[in-house]
C-alpha cells in the first residue's frame, strides 16, 4: 500500500466549470461510521470535536417544459468528510480554537469545495483546496485570538478524511492520527507534528524512547497557536473492501498502543462497536487528556 503526499504546484491548476453533470464514476462505496467523544479521567472539559458529514450531489428543477415526476434529482455519487480537532489553550481557548477550527473546514467545504471532481488531472485541484481549508481555519483562528487577549495562543491540531468513491484523501496538522486498517494490518498514515518525532526523524532518539520523553506532547504544527502559518500534511490512498479509518486524538494513543488497537478492530469490525471498546480502554488505563474516535468501514462494490 502507497501513499502519496499530494503537493499542489505552485501555478494556479484551472478547474472545470459549468459541464454537464455525468453518472457516478468507479465503484459503489458504501460507508458505515461512528464516533465518541469523551474528557477523560483527568481533564474537567473538553476540548476535542469531531465531525462526520455526507455530501450529495442534487439538482432541483425550477421550470421546465418537461413533464417532471421528481423536481429534486440525486446523483448516485456521495462524498464523506470527517473530522477530529484537539484544541489547546488556557481556560476554554482549546475548546473554541478546536470548535472554530472544525466550523470553519465544515463551511469551507460546503460553500468553496469542489468536491465531485476527483478523477485525472482534477486530483491535484482537489489537493490544493482541502489545503486551502486548513489555511482558511488557521486564519480565523489566529483572528479570534488576536481580538480577545484572553485567547492569545490558542490552537488545535486538525486531522480530516475526505473521500469520493474509492479516493480517500487525508488532511493533517498537529499530532492527532488517521489509521487505514487493512487485512488485519494497522497503518499510522500520518506523522505527528512533535518534538519528539522531530528528534526521531533526526535520529536523536528511538521511537521506543520518544513514548517516555518528557516533552513527547509538545506539538510543533498547529492551527493557530503562537505563530500564524500552518503545514498542511496531505495523503492520498485507493480505499479497498473491508478497509477501517480510524481518526482519533491523542487521547485514544497514549494510554492504548497499536497492536491493541488492531485487535479491537480486528475483533470488532463495525464502528460503533469499536468506538466504544476504544474508548473504554482509554478509559481503563487512565485516560489523562479528551477521547475522541472515529471509525469508518468502507464496503467496496
Amino acid at each position: 500500500m502507497m501513499f502519496l503526499d499530494e503537493r499542489p504546484p505552485d501555478t494556479e491548476t484551472a478547474t472545470r466549470e459549468g459541464l454537464p453533470a455525468v453518472e457516478s464514476r468507479g465503484p459503489r462505496v458504501r460507508v458505515d461510521f461512528d464516533a465518541v467523544t469523551h474528557p477523560g479521567k483527568v481533564r474537567a472539559n473538553n476540548e476535542d470535536h469531531f465531525l462526520i458529514a455526507k455530501l450529495a450531489k442534487s439538482m432541483r428543477i425550477c421550470q421546465s417544459s418537461l413533464p417532471e415526476d421528481h423536481p429534486t434529482r440525486f446523483s448516485d455519487e456521495e462524498g464523506y468528510l470527517m473530522i477530529v480537532a484537539d484544541g489547546m489553550g488556557g481556560a476554554a481557548a482549546g475548546e473554541m480554537a478546536s470548535a472554530l477550527a472544525v466550523r470553519t473546514v465544515e463551511n469551507f467545504v460546503l460553500d468553496t469545495l469542489k468536491w465531485f471532481l476527483h478523477v485525472g488531472n482534477e486530483q491535484s485541484a482537489l489537493a490544493a483546496e482541502l489545503r486551502l481549508g486548513l489555511e482558511r481555519a488557521d486564519r480565523e483562528v489566529m483572528e479570534r485570538a488576536h481580538s480577545d487577549g484572553r485567547l492569545a495562543g490558542m490552537g488545535t491540531t486538525l486531522t480530516m478524511a475526505y473521500s469520493v468513491c474509492t479516493d480517500l484523501y487525508l488532511v493533517h496538522a498537529g499530532d492527532s492520527r488517521a489509521y487505514l486498517f487493512r487485512d488485519r494490518h494497522l497503518e499510522q498514515v500520518t506523522r505527528d507534528h512533535t518534538y519528539v518525532q522531530m528528534l526521531v526523524d533526526q535520529g536523536q532518539l528511538s521511537p521506543e524512547a520518544a513514548k517516555q520523553h518528557q516533552r513527547r506532547n509538545v506539538v510543533t504544527n498547529v492551527i493557530g497557536g503562537p505563530n500564524s502559518g500552518v503545514y498542511t500534511e496531505i495523503h492520498k490512498a485507493r480505499l479497498a473492501d473491508g478497509d477501517i479509518l480510524l481518526l482519533c486524538s491523542d487521547g485514544l494513543t497514549e494510554p492504548v498502543d497499536d497492536p491493541t488497537i488492531a485487535e479491537v478492530l480486528t475483533q470488532n469490525p463495525e464502528p460503533k462497536d469499536a468506538c466504544r471498546l476504544l474508548l473504554q480502554l482509554a478509559l481503563d488505563r487512565g485516560a489523562p487528556d479528551n477521547v475522541t474516535i472515529v471509525v469508518a468501514r468502507y464496503a467496496v462494490g
